[in-house]
């Protein structure tokens, strides 16, 4: 996959030895553009626009998101309890399963509960009842799958054939749909406006009988909606349309675009060599810090990459073990250097990069737009620290420490 995002913004002027090695740094003033685009395309269309904790869930800036959008997705208990500790607004949750014992709390803590399969409504149905019974205020909502493909990787694309997330539209019928409030799709992923007006086509179509019925249809996220080339004006049409056609209230719930470009990793060249290609060893790990470099896989943008470099000089990840060639004895800012973590797991390996300074222990690098799908995926594998994690004002320069990581919290995962 190739990233869509890695504008460096106000990262370009950003020192990189103010914070310590590894750190993850997130920009105030950029999430808060972020935030400003999203909450005109909400006012403008007469949506809702909630943000995905799965996505990005730095609660520190909890009170930001606030001021701009109508509450946060979650993805189950420990999330929806997360958003009833520090997020306001409303709160959507939606498991693929939940357990019985975690769903009277979940429905308790949410304004909608959104099931994978009309299956688990059922079976759930004395839980439901009984959580009305007693106060609680939530809608119940199926997750329907488009079944309209749109990404690169058919893994991670919730569309494609045998895909276990949400409950096929070609088997939607009456008896399912009875008593469903909402439903709510989601098969993007860090896409522009077309993919989702041809899922929309198709789901309109599907769920065009229960116009009337249904108070609200969740978008779901994967809108690239911050992005620069975004067709937004696209966009706003098509949402006002769903609301007039459908007579419910139209939910999106982005995530990458709320934190689209706003925050940084930043890591440290610890060693180096040679070994048929230029390699660094640093302090940050693919598997431990981006595992979606590993899962997806991705080659994230780097602060100040010397694009430059001639291409000929990049090294083929798929090459290693070929024949022998000849590498150059430096590898700086002219040559493509491997940059892998320093985890024992030899996958661990970031990609190859032209480094904007030479290969040298000791040299501080970033990489580009780690806000979002990297914090809420650190490990301690190998017991390599977590990042500390810095709120950064690019507007004002004021730079805080919101977190930082020892040895304790390694020692407590464990037992």
């Amino acid at each position: 996959m190739e990233t869509k995002a890695g504008d460096p913004g106000a990262f370009a002027h950003f020192d990189l030895n103010r914070v310590d090695s590894p750190a993850f740094v997130v920009d105030a003033a950029k999430l808060r553009a972020n935030l400003q685009i999203l909450a005109e395309i909400r006012d403008v269309s007469e949506t809702k626009m909630l943000s995905a904790l799965k996505a990005f869930s730095m609660f520190s800036v909890a009170p930001i998101i606030g001021e701009y959008l109508d509450g946060v997705c979650t993805s189950g208990l420990f999330e929806a309890r997360l958003a009833s500790e520090f997020y306001d607004g409303e709160i959507s949750t939606y498991c693929a399963a939940y357990k019985p014992e975690d769903l009277e709390e979940v429905c308790r803590l949410s304004d909608h509960v959104i099931f994978n399969s009309p299956q688990q409504i059922e079976r759930a149905r004395l839980i439901l009842e009984q959580a009305q019974v007693t106060g609680g205020d939530f809608s119940v909502g199926l997750r329907i799958n488009p079944q309209v493909p749109t990404g690169e990787v058919p893994r991670y694309d919730p569309s494609s054939p045998g895909s276990r997330l949400g409950f096929p539209i070609d088997q939607l019928t009456p008896e399912i749909m009875e008593g469903i409030e909402g439903i709510h799709f989601h098969n993007l992923c860090e896409q522009d406006f077309e993919p989702l007006h041809r899922t929309w086509d198709k789901v309109f179509d599907a769920i065009e009988p229960w116009f009337g019925q249904l108070k609200w249809i969740n978008m779901g996220g994967g809108h690239h909606i911050t992005r620069a080339d975004y067709q937004r004006e696209e966009l706003v049409e098509l949402l006002k349309d769903a609301k007039e056609d459908t007579g419910a209230e139209i939910y999106l719930e982005p995530g990458e675009a709320v934190a689209l470009d706003a925050g940084i990793l930043v890591g440290t060249i610890l060693d180096n060599g040679v070994n048929e290609v230029p390699f660094a060893i640093t302090d940050v790990s693919a598997t431990c810090h981006m595992p979606d470099v590993i899962e997806a896989p991705y080659r994230p943008a780097m602060l100040h990459e010397n694009i430059e470099a001639s291409p000929s000089e990049s090294w083929d990840l798929s090459q290693t073990g070929s024949e022998p060639r000849e590498a150059p004895a430096f590898a700086g800012a002219q040559g493509a250097v491997r940059l892998g973590g320093p985890s024992c797991l030899a996958g661990d390996v970031i990609g190859d990069y032209h480094l904007p300074e030479p290969n040298e222990p000791g040299q501080r690098i970033a990489f580009l737009d780690q806000a979002h799908y990297s914090m809420v995926k650190t490990n301690t594998f190998n017991g390599v620290p977590l990042p500390s994690i810095w709120l950064w004002d690019s507007e004002t320069d004021q730079l805080e420490l919101v977190k930082e990581f020892g040895y304790e919290d390694f020692r407590d995962r464990l037992s």
